[in-house]
């Protein structure tokens, strides 16, 4: 398959690997793209890692060449979004990856007198962390997600995301969030800036219909779909606005 794309936005989870499984075709993909010159991001809704973590982890896991630059995750966009907010200081529901950007940021990170209530996916989530971000939000702090997914492909399975904690907070409160990452124009505005190139020249990669598909439909940028993750060929369907390009794996794209 022939392509005619300056630049690359690419999922990591899903479509970089499975949780602890590497996905084989992944490594190739991204030393094709490095011999050609191509310049990429990977585009990530992930939020409990640092940039450097995730680097570290794409060379040591999965053998796929990447730097911290080379990443671009919501928690990123989180601290770039609150940036633009009056006020800093922040209540974070989330682990260390949303942490560190946001005080990288120059936020403070509280418990009282909350300005922004920032909710990322949180595997150590405890029901004292929720009253306190509900609380908050009721008061009037503003509620800031950095995304939508309510699940996570790993190797157990489909397992609840940020979506569904973000989910938690809104029911208790009735209060909606601002979501910041795929599928919203928030990062993908922030990820081709950080590309230097405009959407029509940019292709979106990754394995959710729900996120990156929709992040490249809804934003004006291609996509292409690879069916090693999420989302099924039967789920498309059903689908009314398709993929640009769909592949079984990255093998079956040229770049």
């Amino acid at each position: 398959m022939e392509t005619a794309y300056n630049g690359y936005l690419i999922d990591l989870d899903g479509t970089m690997y499975k949780g602890k499984e590497p996905i084989k075709e992944a490594p190739g993909f991204i030393r094709r793209l490095k011999e050609k010159g191509i310049p990429f991001l990977f585009l990530t809704n992930n939020s409990t890692s640092t940039p450097e973590e995730v680097a570290i982890r794409l060379q040591a896991q999965f053998n796929i060449p990447a730097k911290a630059e080379d990443i671009y995750t919501s928690s990123l966009a989180a601290a770039d979004y609150v940036k633009s907010l009056e006020g800093n200081r922040v209540y974070v529901v989330g682990e260390k990856g949303l942490r560190n950007a946001l005080t990288d940021a120059g936020c403070d990170l509280v418990k009282t007198d909350i300005d922004h209530v920032v909710v990322g996916l949180d595997t150590q989530l405890t029901y004292e962390t929720c009253v306190t971000a509900s609380l908050a939000i009721q008061e009037g702090a503003s509620f800031i997600a950095t995304n939508k997914d309510t699940n996570l492909p790993n190797e157990r399975g489909l397992v609840p995301g940020a979506g569904s904690i973000v989910a938690l907070i809104e029911k208790s409160t009735r209060v909606e969030p601002v979501f910041v990452g795929k599928p919203e124009s928030f990062i993908m505005a922030s990820a081709l800036k950080k590309l230097g190139l405009e959407k029509s020249e940019v292709l979106m990669v990754g394995d959710n219909y729900e996120t990156d598909i929709l992040a490249g439909i809804n934003n004006g940028v291609d996509t292409l779909l690879v069916l090693t993750g999420f989302t099924r060929k039967e789920d498309l369907t059903m689908l009314s606005e398709q993929p640009t390009h769909t592949v079984e794996t990255l093998d079956d794209w040229s770049v």
